[in-house]
C-alpha cells in the first residue's frame, strides 16, 4: 500500500482532485482515510492536521492499519531560500527537525530528533535522504518541470512546530543549514518511517517566503501550493511504481 499524507484542507482537496478515490472515506478517530481505486489501487491518502504530533500519529495509523510502505507527504512550506518565489517545489533531499534539543546556559542547541539531547552532538547539517529518493527526485524533475510553470528542485527542509513569519530567523536558519524551506510536519513522518522501515518522500511548494508578511501571502497562496505539490504527488508515485517493477 502507498499512503499519500497531508496537513491542511487546502492540500487535502488538491489530492483528491489529482487521485482517483473512493467516495467515501474510511473514519480512524480523528481521521479520514480515502482509499484509490482503479488506476489508483493501492493508495490510502489522509489528511493529518498540522504538526508534528498530529503528522506522527497519521503516519503510524496508515503504516499500521493499511500496511503502507511508502509514504508521500505532499503539501506546502514556508521559503527560505532567497532565490527560490511563491510556488516553486522542493522535493526534501536534505531533512531534519531544528526544533528538538538541549537548553543549556540560556542557550537552545538543536540536536538530532529521538536521541537523548544531553550529551549529543549539536544538529549541524541536514541529514540526507535516501539514495533512491534522490534517484526518484531527479526523475520527477526531469518529468513534472517543464510543465510545472514553477521552479523544482532538490534541496534541503526543516521542520519545526512553528509557523515562522520572522525574516531574521528565515535568514538565520538558512545561513545555519543550507535549507530551502521549513514546514510542521516532514521530520516527525520521516522519522516514524524510519521507525518502521518504510521509504518517505516529500514534496513541498512554497507558499509564503517565512518573513514579516508571511501570514498574509500564506492565507492568499495556500492552495495554488497545494495544487503544485499535489500535481507532482501521482507523477512521483508513477515513478516509483515503475522502477519497483523493474527491481
Amino acid at each position: 500500500m502507498n499512503a499519500i499524507l497531508c496537513a491542511t484542507p487546502e492540500e487535502e482537496e488538491a489530492l483528491r482532485a489529482a487521485f482517483d478515490l473512493a467516495p467515501a472515506p474510511r473514519t480512524h478517530g480523528p481521521f479520514q482515510v480515502w482509499i484509490g481505486r482503479d488506476a489508483h489501487e493501492g493508495v490510502a491518502l489522509s489528511r493529518s492536521g498540522i504538526g508534528k504530533v498530529n503528522a506522527a500519529a497519521a503516519t503510524s495509523l496508515l503504516l499500521e492499519a493499511y500496511g503502507a510502505r511508502r509514504v508521500i507527504l505532499a503539501g506546502v512550506a514556508g521559503g527560505l531560500a532567497p532565490d527560490l518565489p511563491v510556488g516553486a517545489v522542493v522535493l526534501a533531499a536534505r531533512l531534519s527537525i531544528c526544533d528538538y534539543g538541549v537548553v543549556s546556559a540560556g542557550r537552545f542547541i538543536p540536536t538530532a530528533s529521538g536521541m537523548i539531547p544531553i550529551g549529543a552532538p549539536e544538529l549541524t547539517e541536514l541529514a540526507p535522504a535516501a539514495p533512491d529518493a534522490i534517484a526518484a527526485y531527479e526523475q520527477l524533475i526531469a518529468e513534472v518541470g517543464p510543465a510545472l510553470g514553477h521552479p523544482i528542485r532538490l534541496g534541503g527542509l526543516l521542520t519545526g512546530d512553528y509557523f515562522l513569519n520572522c525574516a531574521e530567523t528565515r535568514e538565520a536558519l538558512r545561513a545555519r543549514y543550507g535549507a530551502d524551506a521549513i514546514d510542521m510536519e516532514s521530520g516527525a513522518v520521516r522519522q516514524v518511517c524510519e521507525a518502521w522501515g518504510a521509504d518517505f518522500y516529500a514534496v513541498r511548494t512554497l507558499s509564503d517566503l517565512a518573513g514579516a508578511d508571511s501570514a498574509v501571502t500564506y492565507g492568499e497562496m495556500a492552495a495554488m501550493a497545494a495544487a503544485n505539490s499535489a500535481a507532482c504527488a501521482p507523477a512521483l508515485l508513477s515513478l516509483l511504481e515503475a522502477s519497483a517493477k523493474v527491481a
